[in-house]
C-alpha cells in the first residue's frame, strides 16, 4: 500500500531543505515534532495488557442513520457518516497543543496520542503514528478523481481522514484527520501543593 511510497526512517524533502525545489524558504512551514518520541515508538502512549485487551475485544458499534443524527452536530455527522470534509484551519484541533488522548466522536475508541501530533500546516490535525493500528482501517479512496488512502475508525466504521506519505521521519506518514472526528480526553495533572 502506501508504505511503499516513502520508506522507514527515510527524510521527506521540506521546504528550506537543500533538496526541495523551494530551498530558499524559511523553515516557518516545517513540522514540529512532539519530544517524546519514545512513545511513538510503541505506538502512542503505553497502555497497560488490561487496556489492550479491552481495546481488541470491543465488538463493532453499530447504530442507525437516525441514531448517528441524535448524537452528533451537524457537521461531526457530515464528516463521520457522510465522509465530507471540514474546511481546513476551521476545526476545534488542527493548532491543539494539549496533551491527552484523541478517541473517535463516535464510539470514544483512543486514535491518536497528543505526542504523535505535529503541525503539518496543512489546518488539519496531523499525527504520525495512531495509538494502536488495529483501531483504524485504511482503504484505498478514489473521490475527487485521486486516489488518496481513507481513514476510518475500526470500531464504528466513522470516517476520519486520510493518510498520505509526506509526514516526517522516521515514519513518514501523515494522518490528516477532521477534528469532528475527533474528541480530546486531557491529561490528567496532579495538582500541585
Amino acid at each position: 500500500k502506501h508504505r511503499d511510497l516513502v520508506a522507514v526512517g527515510s527524510q521527506v524533502p521540506r521546504r528550506g531543505d537543500p533538496d526541495h525545489a523551494g530551498a530558499n524558504h524559511d523553515n516557518a512551514h516545517q513540522p514540529k515534532l512532539f519530544a517524546r518520541i519514545p512513545a511513538l515508538k510503541s505506538g502512542g502512549r503505553n497502555y497497560s495488557r488490561a487496556e489492550e485487551r479491552d481495546m481488541s475485544e470491543k465488538p463493532p458499534l453499530r447504530r442507525s442513520e437516525a441514531e448517528w443524527r441524535a448524537r452528533l452536530t451537524e457537521m461531526q455527522y457530515q464528516v463521520t457518516r457522510e465522509k465530507g470534509t471540514e474546511r481546513a484551519f476551521t476545526g476545534k484541533y488542527w493548532d491543539c497543543s494539549d496533551d491527552g488522548t484523541y478517541v473517535c466522536i463516535c464510539c470514544g475508541e483512543p486514535l491518536f496520542a497528543s505526542e504523535a501530533k505535529f503541525d503539518s500546516g496543512c489546518g488539519w490535525p496531523s499525527f504520525t503514528v495512531p495509538i494502536d493500528q488495529a483501531s483504524i482501517a485504511e482503504t484505498d479512496d478514489y473521490s475527487h478523481l485521486m486516489h488518496r488512502i481513507e481513514v476510518t475508525c475500526k470500531r464504528c466504521g466513522a470516517h476520519l481522514g486520510h493518510v498520505f506519505p509526506d509526514g516526517p521521519a522516521p515514519g513518514g506518514l501523515r494522518y490528516c484527520i477532521n477534528s469532528a472526528s475527533l474528541d480530546l480526553h486531557s491529561a490528567r495533572r496532579p495538582a500541585v501543593g
